[in-house]
């Protein structure tokens, strides 16, 4: 399928190779990462492709491993893969409960990670997730590596600041700090497989006497992007997650948001969302840091 939608179709093996296609052919080339998102666009009409470049056979961008106490994703590992973690699931559940909402069980086997957040959709359920978790994304180009926040790489809708020959390699997350823990969580129009209406992300980090130390708090599908939204965190800190601080959360996630209205949602409807999400969030994850337990 892919072949007959592009001029040509290269396969390397090594990053480099890819980097140097992708400089090479510059606006005309497409990375497939899985292209469960790709294709579709392709076939509508909503992009094309003169040269599609598979990274699928390039082995670093298919591996899931253990770095320094953190994990690196392979830009192009499988989402079933990469939710399936052990270590994954143990340090950061929200974000593999994040990868296991991308698609359906066939789509997992091929979705990315990587993919879902280049394609920069604002409604990605992974992107809120890297954020709480500050996650970094390594690139190669044609002048070497370099790494950047996640924060930095989505711009606007379809957009990355990703340069001309620059390749998305992996995704790097620190170890969490002890008593640390995340959750993700989505409401959709219906019971599976469809686009985020709103999208919250927590991350709590609790004291030895139960008091929120550090928090993150991001959200998906009310903005241009998916982004942090700090009023939120400084309400959840040095507080017990009480129903006061809850409520400042809730509060400062509804502000926050700058949704659009459409058929799938109000404004005003998204923004109530955003709050009552982002509170559950919280809960799920301070919950899990008391337990130390995994999704």
């Amino acid at each position: 399928m892919s072949e007959a939608l592009a001029r040509s179709f290269e396969a390397p093996r090594r990053v480099e190779d890819a980097v140097a296609l992708l400089a090479k052919h510059g606006a005309a080339a497409c990375v497939l990462a899985g292209g469960t998102d790709l294709l579709a666009q392709m076939q509508s009409g909503l992009r094309s492709a003169g040269v599609l470049v598979d990274v699928k056979r390039i082995p670093e961008l298919v591996e899931v491993r253990d770095a320094g106490g953190g994990i690196a994703i392979g830009a192009a590992a499988p989402a079933a893969l990469v939710r399936a973690h052990p270590a994954l699931r143990r340090s950061f559940p929200g974000l593999a409960e994040a990868v296991a909402l991308i698609g359906s069980e066939q789509i997992q086997g091929r979705a990315s990670l990587g993919g879902n957040l280049c394609n920069a959709s604002p409604a990605a359920d992974t992107t809120p997730a890297l954020l709480v978790n500050e996650a970094e994304a390594e690139l190669a180009g044609p002048d070497g590596r370099r790494r950047i926040p996640v924060a930095a790489l989505c711009t606007a809708p379809g957009r990355t600041s990703l340069g001309s020959g620059e390749l998305l390699v992996a995704l790097h997350l620190a170890a969490p700090p002890a008593r640390s823990a995340d959750a993700y969580l989505r409401l959709i129009p219906r019971t599976e497989m469809d686009i985020a209406v709103v999208g919250a992300a927590v991350r709590v980090t609790l004291g030895a006497d139960g008091v929120c130390r550090e928090a993150r708090v991001a959200l998906g599908a009310v903005g241009a992007t998916a982004f942090r939204v700090p009023e939120a965190e400084t309400a959840l800190v040095g507080t017990r997650l009480d129903e006061p601080a809850l409520a400042r959360l809730a509060e400062a996630a509804r502000a926050a948001a700058r949704p659009i209205d459409d058929k799938r949602g109000t404004v005003a409807y998204r923004r109530h969302v955003a709050g009552v999400l982002a509170r559950r969030a919280a809960l799920r994850a301070a919950e899990r840091a008391r337990e130390g337990s995994p999704a």
